[in-house]
Formats: C-alpha cells, structure tokens, sequence
C-alpha cells in the first residue's frame, strides 16, 4: 500500500529513518512499542544536539545564513522533524527568504556525535530532511553536510537518485510496519553491542531462540 500524501496524524518521526536503516527491530522497539533506553553513546549526542537546539537563533557569517532547529514535514514521504542546522547560501536556484533580498539555496547540517560509518543510516536521515525542505520551499538541494563531533569533521554527502530512493523506500516501508505494529526477529551484528537497547532486544535470546530460563542461566553462570 502506498500513500500519494499523508495526513498530519500520519506523520512519523523522521529521526527513525536512521534507526530504521541501522537495525528495523531497534527502530520498531523505540517507534512500534515505544521503549527507550539511554547509554553513554546516545547521551553524547543529545548533549552534541543540544548546542543547536535554538530554533530563535540564526547568524550571518561570510554571506552564509545560519537557521538552527528548523522544523520539517513532508507529507510524501509521511515524515516531520527538525534540522539541527540549515545554512542559506545566496544562489540563483535558491528561493526567497523573508525580509531579505536576493535568493538563497538551503542546505541541511545534520550532527552526529561519532564518526563515520560504513552504512548509510546517517546519509539518509540528511536526505530525508533535504526532501522535506524541496517540498516545503518547491525547490532543489543537491547536497548536505554531517558534521562528526569524534572526529570534528565536516563530509559533504550528495543527494543521489540512489540515495532518494532509499528514503522513499525505506519512509515507505516504516508506515507499513507501524500500521501492522510489527516488531521484526533480531538479526544479530556487531552493532548489537553498542546498541541502547540490547538489554530491551535481547538479541543472544532471539537468536538462539532458546527457552529465556536457559538464556538467564547462561547470562549468570559466564559472568
């Protein structure tokens, strides 16, 4: 089942995307079943996020406008949030912006508090908030940026066909899981270990599928 627009009832947190494309089970415990657990991991980047949290600032440094906490929606793929950062960079491909002359081309600046990885979780959260703002400002992005707060490093991430389809595909697929309130089986990886919400997955249970008194029994006797 595929929607031409959703609703405002409708609309899922856009942030899951990432967790979607990380680990469909994580997404679907924190989204589905609603539960949530904090590690050392997950506080870093809230405290990283916090530090753009100020949806009344905005700066002007080198011809570069500087929006924090910009609140997105996109009624295609069925997604809200915000951005942490959307910098406005006067272009002839960019629109108008209120109280200022000439035109100006958005870019969202997504913050991560680790380094890069080797999946396209966070490539997709950023593309997904670029396509929320090409629908709410009918114009084109061809680029964003994550900002690395490990590393303090800047990547430039291009907004490919490849890479838009992803979104849309995996916006797609989240709907069809919240709809049903379908919880996927574990698939255990190496990012089960420093997942917030191992002890809540219980990903050696689920993928021994062994009775949960023996998975106990295990757990206590090899610590």
């Amino acid at each position: 089942m595929t929607h031409s627009e959703y609703t405002p009832d409708e609309l899922l947190p856009l942030s899951g995307i990432q967790h979607f494309v990380f680990c469909r089970r994580q997404w679907a415990l924190i989204h589905v079943e609603r539960q949530w657990q904090e590690n050392v991991l997950t506080a870093e980047g809230r405290l990283l996020h916090k530090r753009t949290d100020d949806p009344f600032f905005t700066e002007i440094r080198k011809g570069v406008i500087t929006a924090r906490a910009v609140p997105i929606a996109s009624y295609r793929l069925g997604l809200s949030g915000v951005c942490d950062v959307v910098e406005f960079t006067e272009s002839p491909d960019g629109v108008k912006l209120p109280g200022r002359e000439g035109l100006f081309l958005p870019m969202p600046v997504e913050y991560k508090r680790g380094h890069e990885k080797r999946d396209p979780c966070d490539e997709a959260q950023l593309c997904a908030q670029a396509m929320c703002l090409e629908e709410m400002l009918a114009v084109s992005i061809p680029a964003g940026c994550l900002y690395y707060g490990e590393t303090r490093h800047r990547l430039a991430v291009e907004l490919t066909a490849e890479l838009r389809e992803l979104v849309r595909s995996m916006a797609e697929e989240m709907h069809a899981y919240f709809r049903r309130g379908y919880t996927p089986r574990v698939k255990t990886s190496k990012a089960c270990r420093s997942c917030s919400l191992a002890d809540i997955c219980l990903p050696g249970l689920q993928a021994k599928t062994i009775p949960a008194s023996q998975y106990i029994r295990q757990q206590i006797e090899g610590a």
